[in-house]
């Protein structure tokens, strides 16, 4: 078991994260040894969208933003002072700002190869003395993954008093300049003053040079190669994502087209044609992906703008994900009753141990896996050795940990992670619902993590209830644990027929397990495999239940997660690029149904 040290500043996450403590490889607070790790080691999962990714075992891959202590120091690899790459090193790191004593020490300890890394460590040296704004920012943007050029070159282009958002725009912006050639910086994205910022959805910008951008049919991506089943051939294309296409922006607030406690955002939107017709779809993935992973969903998807909400509008639990639908958007109706949205509202009995610098309200994005007994006895013990109030860095060092994962205050001193039971609540889904069935406790927190929110996901499937007063027939890929049928179920939606597809065995025998304690009197056929339902498969049960009236899910977010720094291929990667089989397996049953009306 590979232990990770963390040592923390005060950083700012981009795009919404909740702001805490940034990490910083190689420093310790206060005589604190911090080390994380997984309470179960094996074959966990990391897919949340907001955390650090850990590795299991192994020496840690080779990374510009490794936050692992290497086992060894690198030295210099016999490189002497003056050699003429070490000078320059030098040189840029005292125009930096630092004494070049430091840089030669760092240099000496760590070795050339990994500019980004000795940039941390010089920072992380400085973090005792009076570290500036510049190089807070300059840190933060690194860990973000961007180069130490890039962070330098955008603070000195926006001014020291621009915020890490308006830094990270910057140099994505730089980066679209650059590939398409241009001298003149390409903007990050074309809202106006007057605008606000949330407006600008695909279609939105009136600039004409850019929209013929959007519109040109030759820059669109080529689809996947088929066997004459229609079933995708397993690695036979190379995808590239267009990154000449500008990014899609993310809302701030996430709150979609609309909450069932304040009035919507958006009252009217213009579906493209090829997206109507039966059947209605819905489609679900994190938010935070790669630049350009929702500009190609959307493309591939007819051109639907997605609908990004983070599920703490509907629980007390952060979940930023977008969703592509054709589902109407008007009288839409919650689940009641409403889930509480807070912490100390979800967990009352926890108020009376919670310190007052823990100002969490909302957890973060719940993960497939949780905090060590280790790391909660740490944190136990440095907080009883302290008289009172613990040290300014003590605080942000526990603090961090608490919000990374998930904790709870159960004591005097003592956190805990949230019981498997606690994450079902949280993400809408009947007490017990993981539980039993040969469903270990690892097994039960990587189910959930990967799930639906149910509430949220409930709230845009209301308006199916006065569609098919007489009940639904629903093809679900990636079913997981069966958010869909849930939340459908929850709504009062009668559940005609279910033909669930999921990898996962376990999975597949929650979801048995659940229409059996249900009650439900429709028909479930359970599949295995997304990329086996090929075309003959799709027609028989087209002609079967006399089609679908809705297909729903949402594939493996492994390769987009920002918690993934070291397969984040985006739609490339080996799981996430499965998006392609659902969009397959819609066009066909869009196909299908279109010839048999």
């Amino acid at each position: 078991m590979r232990e990770e040290r963390w040592g923390f500043n005060e950083g700012v996450v981009l795009l919404g994260v909740s702001k805490g403590p940034a990490l910083v490889r190689g420093v310790g607070f206060q005589g604190l040894d911090w080390t994380s790790e997984s309470e179960d080691d094996d074959n966990i999962s990391w897919d949340s969208d907001e955390e650090p990714k850990l590795e299991n075992s192994g020496p840690p891959p080779a990374s510009n933003n490794s936050i692992i202590e290497p086992e060894a120091p690198a030295g210099c690899s016999g490189v002497g002072p003056t050699d003429p790459s070490r000078s320059k090193l030098i040189s840029h790191f005292v125009g930096m700002g630092f004494l070049e004593d430091m840089v030669n020490k760092v240099i000496d300890e760590n070795g050339e190869g990994d500019v980004d890394a000795l940039l941390e460590t010089l920072l992380t040296h400085k973090m005792g003395e009076d570290i500036s704004e510049k190089d807070r920012k300059l840190l933060t943007l690194v860990e973000m993954g961007f180069s130490t050029d890039e962070a330098a070159s955008a603070i000195d282009r926006c001014g020291q008093n621009a915020s890490v958002l308006e830094l990270a725009d910057s140099i994505h912006a730089a980066q679209l300049a650059g590939e398409d050639g241009q001298d003149e910086e390409f903007p990050w994205s074309c809202w106006s003053e007057d605008e606000p910022r949330s407006s600008f959805i695909f279609g939105a910008c009136t600039d004409k040079k850019r929209v013929g951008r959007w519109a040109d049919p030759n820059r669109r991506k080529k689809m996947k190669f088929y066997d004459q089943n229609g079933r995708r051939e397993r690695g036979s294309v190379s995808f590239r994502e267009d990154d000449d296409l500008p990014s899609l922006s993310l809302p701030n607030p996430m709150i979609g087209f609309g909450l069932p406690t304040g009035r919507p955002v958006t009252t009217h939107r213009n579906l493209p044609e090829a997206a109507m017709g039966p059947p209605y779809f819905y489609y679900e993935n994190v938010a935070l992906a790669p630049r350009g992973v929702w500009d190609t969903i959307s493309r591939f998807l007819y051109d639907i703008e997605p609908e990004f909400v983070d599920s703490k509008f509907f629980c007390a639990a952060a979940r930023k994900r977008g969703y592509i639908h054709n589902l109407p958007i008007h009288n839409r109706f919650p689940l009641l009753p409403l889930q509480p949205c807070t912490i100390f509202e979800a967990f009352p009995m926890t108020k009376k141990w919670w310190p007052s610098w823990d100002t969490r309200t909302h957890f973060n994005c719940l993960q497939t896996c949780i905090a060590s007994a280790r790391l909660t006895e740490r944190i136990r013990s440095s907080l009883s050795n302290c008289n009172d109030l613990p040290p300014s860095l003590t605080r942000q060092s526990i603090l961090h940990e608490c919000r990374k994962w998930n904790l709870v205050w159960v004591g005097l001193n003592k956190v805990a992670p949230l019981e498997p039971d606690e994450i079902e609540m949280l993400l809408g889904f009947p007490k017990d619902h993981t539980r039993g069935g040969g469903s270990s406790r690892t097994e039960r927190y990587k189910s959930l993590g990967n799930s639906f929110q149910v509430d949220t996901v409930a709230y845009h499937l209301s308006v199916l209830k006065d569609l098919f007063p007489n009940g639904i027939t629903v093809l679900s890929l990636f079913s997981g644990i069966g958010g869909a049928e849930v939340a459908l179920h929850r709504l009062g939606i009668h559940l005609k027929a279910v033909v669930s597809v999921e990898i996962s065995e376990v999975n597949r025998n929650i979801v048995r397990s659940w229409w059996e304690q249900t009650n439900q009197t429709g028909e479930l056929i359970d599949l295995a495999d997304v990329q086996e339902l090929n075309g003959d498969r799709l027609e028989q049960l087209i002609r079967r239940f006399g089609g679908f009236d809705l297909v729903i899910g949402g594939s493996p977010c492994n390769n987009l997660t920002g918690s993934n720094r070291h397969t984040r291929d985006g739609l490339e990667g080996k799981d996430s690029s499965l998006f392609y089989d659902y969009f397959r397996i819609l066009d066909v049953v869009k196909n299908v149904m279109g010839k048999a009306s």
